[in-house]
C-alpha cells in the first residue's frame, strides 16, 4: 500500500484545478502534471511546483503516468479525448451525457482493450457515487421507485453545454429541483414524476456582441439531453453581472429509493450530497477512483469499467486489514 500513484491531468480548467488540489491531500499519490492545449508558457496553475506540458506530449508520456485523469467537457472534448487517450493510458473520466453512456461506453472499451489499458468512465457524484445509490436501493427495495433530485446549483457539463452554444460570450446554468417533488417522495406518496416535474434549469447568458438574443435563446432550450426535455429560462445578463453573482459553484442532490418490504411496511432509503464547490468535489471522487484504476490495472482488468464493476475498498489508501478493524 506504499506505491506512489503517478497522476497526470489532461485539460487544466475547472475539474482540472480540482484534481490538482485533490492529488495533494492523498499521500500515496504525485502529480506528474497538467497537460493543456493552451500555450503551456499561459497557464498559471494553482500549485506553483505543478508542471505544466503541451498535449502534443502525452503520447510521448505513457511511461511517465500510472493514471491519466481527463478533465475535459462531455459535449465534445471526451467524445474524442476519452476512446483516443484509453488506448494509451489509463485512465478515469466523467463523461456525463447519461443518455450516451452505453455508446461511450464501448467506444472507450475497444480502445481499452486494444491497448491494454483499464479505463473507468463516467464517475464523479452523477453519474457517480448517485448511480451506485440508484442501484444500491433498487437492490435492496425490489418493490419501489428511485427518485433523483439534483441541485439547487450550478451544473458543470451544463455550463459547458450553454458556452458552446454559437453567439455565447460567457455563461452558467443552474439546476432547481422541485420541493413539492421531493416532499412528496419523502412522505412515501411513490408519485409518478415526469422530468419537467422534477426540475426546473435556469441559465445566465452574456451574449457575444452582435448576437441575436432569441436564436441563442431558441438553440438552448431546444438542445437534446441538456435541456430539451426540461422547462427552462434564459436570462441574458452582462459580463459584470455575471462576475458579480455567478463565479461560486455549489451543487447538491439526493437518491431515493421509496419502497415497501414484508406486509407493506414503508420504508425510504436517501443519500444526498450539498456541496460548496462541484468541480472540487467531482475531482475528489475521480483522485479516489483513480487509485482503484491503478489497482485494477495491476490485476489486468483491462477494458472500460464503470463503478458497478470497482469494489469499494479499492478506493481507500488503507489496507482491507485496516477497513476491517476500524470501519466495518
Amino acid at each position: 500500500m506504499s506505491e506512489t500513484i503517478r497522476i497526470g491531468i489532461a485539460g487544466y480548467g475547472n475539474l482540472g484545478r480540482g484534481v490538482e488540489a485533490a492529488v495533494a491531500q492523498n499521500a500515496d499519490m504525485t502529480l506528474v502534471g497538467v497537460f493543456t492545449r493552451r500555450d503551456p508558457a499561459q497557464v498559471r496553475p494553482e500549485r506553483p511546483e505543478t508542471r505544466v506540458l503541451a498535449w502534443d506530449r502525452l503520447p510521448s508520456s505513457t511511461e511517465d503516468v500510472d493514471v491519466l485523469i481527463l478533465c475535459g467537457g462531455s459535449k465534445e472534448d471526451l467524445p474524442v479525448q476519452g476512446p483516443e487517450l484509453a488506448g494509451m493510458f489509463h485512465t478515469v473520466d466523467s463523461y456525463d451525457t447519461h443518455a450516451r453512456i452505453p455508446d461511450y461506453f464501448s467506444a472507450v472499451d475497444a480502445r481499452a482493450r486494444a491497448g491494454g489499458r483499464t479505463a473507468l468512465i463516467s464517475t464523479g457524484w452523477d453519474p457517480g457515487l448517485f448511480s451506485l445509490n440508484r442501484m444500491l436501493g433498487e437492490a435492496i427495495l425490489p418493490a419501489g421507485q428511485t427518485y433523483t433530485f439534483w441541485g439547487r446549483g450550478l451544473s458543470q457539463g451544463h455550463s459547458d453545454a450553454v458556452r458552446r452554444v454559437p453567439g455565447v460570450a460567457a455563461g452558467v446554468q443552474y439546476t432547481i429541483p422541485s420541493q413539492a417533488a421531493v416532499d412528496a417522495v419523502r412522505r412515501g406518496e411513490d408519485p409518478d414524476l415526469t422530468t419537467r416535474e422534477k426540475h426546473t434549469r435556469e441559465c445566465f447568458v452574456v451574449l457575444a456582441e452582435g448576437a441575436d438574443a432569441e436564436e441563442v435563446r431558441e438553440a438552448i432550450v431546444t438542445m437534446p439531453d441538456y435541456f430539451e426535455p426540461y422547462q427552462t429560462t434564459v436570462h441574458f445578463i452582462t459580463a459584470e453581472e455575471l462576475d458579480r453573482d455567478h463565479t461560486g459553484m455549489p451543487h447538491g442532490g439526493f437518491v431515493l429509493r421509496s419502497g415497501q418490504t414484508g406486509a407493506g411496511d414503508r420504508q425510504l432509503v436517501e443519500f444526498g450530497l450539498t456541496l460548496a464547490d462541484n468541480p472540487g468535489f467531482t475531482a475528489s471522487v475521480l483522485v479516489a477512483y483513480a487509485r482503484a484504476t491503478h489497482r485494477l490495472a495491476a490485476q489486468h482488468r483491462h477494458g472500460a469499467l464503470t463503478l458497478f464493476d470497482v469494489p469499494p475498498g479499492l478506493l481507500s489508501p488503507r489496507s482491507a486489514e485496516e477497513l476491517r478493524a476500524d470501519l466495518l
